[in-house]
């Protein structure tokens, strides 16, 4: 299920998309970021900016010269700390004073789990994280902010990040990369992490928003049916995942290759990655176990009777 996008959105450019709320679209096109990130500015004198976006200079120059006369940033809002999405926070903050708020730095939230996993050493992952990043005030689940013209609610989300924040806005919420129009996020141990996905995923649909605002693509105008194809499709990845253990012992790879037939070769390490993060799932679900210690390129089996997952 993927929504219609219509056109690219120009670079830089600050594009009205609802009262008091403009976006603006990074250069950073990629196969992970679609057109680029979304960089959102909310209110009417004094802004919050939800999402800076990537190191560049020209799309920090971008935000600065969609201020209008009378406007100031007042706050810096950062859904999660991927390198798309953070860095140019701090040089935002320095160049207008607002604090830059976020649910912590980029080991927040991680789950019993994956710091167990991270202790190994072997699981890999990691991928584009900015390692440095730090808020200057870290925000609680459930904290709300109130601005000019603007009222925020955090909701710590994790799954496809463990710091990832959804920010509820009346009857609209951004969503980060927790939710994309034009696909399914990537969820990739140990930073990402499938079981808080879903539970995530889940929260989000309680809230019954009129729309989500991304961190890529264009906005959806239909937010319960995207979660619930968002929950069907992982919930179908994972029967093909089982139903692939059920044939016999495999590694993540392997099963990528055998169930994303239609994924472009480039993007095969993301859908391994995808299919780890199920795989982990079922671990702890004690439905699947590595054989061996867990790594990246375990090879995981069904139980049997005989069988201790471990």
């Amino acid at each position: 299920m993927h929504l219609p996008q219509g056109e690219r959105p120009d670079f830089g450019h600050a594009d009205m998309i609802g009262p008091d709320l403009r976006r603006i679209l990074a250069p950073n096109p990629s196969p992970m970021t679609f057109w680029g990130t979304n960089t959102y500015l909310l209110g009417r004198r004094n802004l919050a900016v939800i999402d800076p976006g990537p190191d560049d200079p020209a799309h920090l120059a971008a935000i600065l010269d969609a201020l209008e006369p009378g406007q100031r940033i007042s706050h810096i809002f950062v859904t999660h700390s991927h390198l798309d999405h953070s860095p140019l926070a701090a040089p935002l903050a320095a160049e207008t004073g607002a604090p830059v708020l976020a649910y912590g730095d980029a080991r927040a939230g991680r789950s019993p789990v994956m710091t167990a996993l991270c202790e190994t050493g072997e699981i890999g992952g990691g991928e584009g994280v900015d390692h440095g990043f730090a808020p200057d005030i870290a925000l609680l689940d459930g904290q709300e902010i109130a601005g000019d013209g603007w009222h925020l609610k955090a909701h710590w989300t994790p799954g496809h990040f463990c710091n990832h924040l959804c920010f509820e806005s009346g009857d609209e919420v951004f969503t980060g990369d927790l939710v994309m129009g034009w696909a399914s996020s990537l969820v990739s141990p140990p930073d990402g992490d499938l079981t808080h996905f879903m539970a995530s995923c889940a929260r989000l649909k309680a809230l019954a928003s009129r729309r989500h605002l991304p961190g890529h693509g264009a906005p959806i105008d239909t937010p319960a049916a995207r979660l619930d194809w968002l929950i069907g499709h992982r919930r179908g990845r994972e029967a093909a995942i089982l139903a692939a253990l059920d044939q016999g012992a495999r590694t993540a790879t392997q099963i990528a290759h055998e169930i994303y037939t239609d994924t472009p070769a480039k993007l095969m390490p993301a859908a391994a990655r995808n299919v780890l993060a199920h795989l982990i799932d079922l671990m702890q679900k004690s439905e699947a176990f590595p054989q061996g210690p867990l790594h990246a390129d375990s090879r995981f089996a069904r139980p049997t009777g005989n069988d201790a997952p471990g």
